[in-house]
């Protein structure tokens, strides 16, 4: 019964989060903290850190850590694989209908319409994280400015546009020099 409700819960969270890891969230929350009581809401805020910390989308790490907290290693591949059968079955018709009708106009012109929209989301997120990073609270203003991380920035961008460093290696730089700067300040 309980591999059921992992996989029906989680099968509508992989149906109904359109939007992207942050809009699934009150989606989880609703069904494993309000529904099925399976986490308190301080384990809830537990496993949002978990899931940012771990490579991989918020939404499957937070299936297979539920399903593996009430059910062990069965429940983390039942939760596991109810929260992404829809994104399989959603991908594969649409890839099956791309296959099969890219020559056609209308779709080559959805697909120039769709460009410029999801190149402004990931600007808009982009945009997003920047001021996250760069400045104290809400406030955009010079005297709220995280001047460290603007360095950290100007370093990592340098690395990898003009020395073409590895992108992982500049991850765990850009670690190391805030780590460091946390010490010394």
């Amino acid at each position: 019964m309980i591999y059921i409700q992992l996989f029906l819960s989680f099968l509508q969270i992989g149906l109904f989060s359109f939007g992207g890891g942050y809009a699934a969230m009150p989606l989880i929350q609703n069904q494993v903290v309000d529904i099925y009581h399976w986490l308190s809401l301080a384990e809830f805020t537990d496993l949002v850190t978990i899931s940012q910390m771990t490579p991989g989308p918020i939404a499957i790490n937070s299936a297979t850590f539920v399903g593996m907290k009430i059910a062990g290693m069965p429940g983390a591949i039942v939760a596991t694989l109810g929260c992404i059968l829809p994104s399989c079955i959603l991908v594969t018709i649409l890839a099956y209908i791309y296959i099969k009708y890219r020559h056609l106009k209308t779709i080559q012109d959805i697909l120039k319409v769709l460009r410029p929209a999801v190149i402004s989301l990931i600007a808009v997120a982009g945009l997003s994280i920047i001021t996250t990073a760069f400045f104290k609270g809400n406030a955009i203003s010079f005297d709220m400015l995280k001047i460290q991380m603007v360095i950290i920035f100007g370093i990592c961008l340098y690395l990898l546009l003009k020395k073409k460093a590895n992108p992982i290696c500049v991850m765990l730089l850009a670690g190391i020099l805030n780590m460091v700067y946390g010490i010394l300040f």
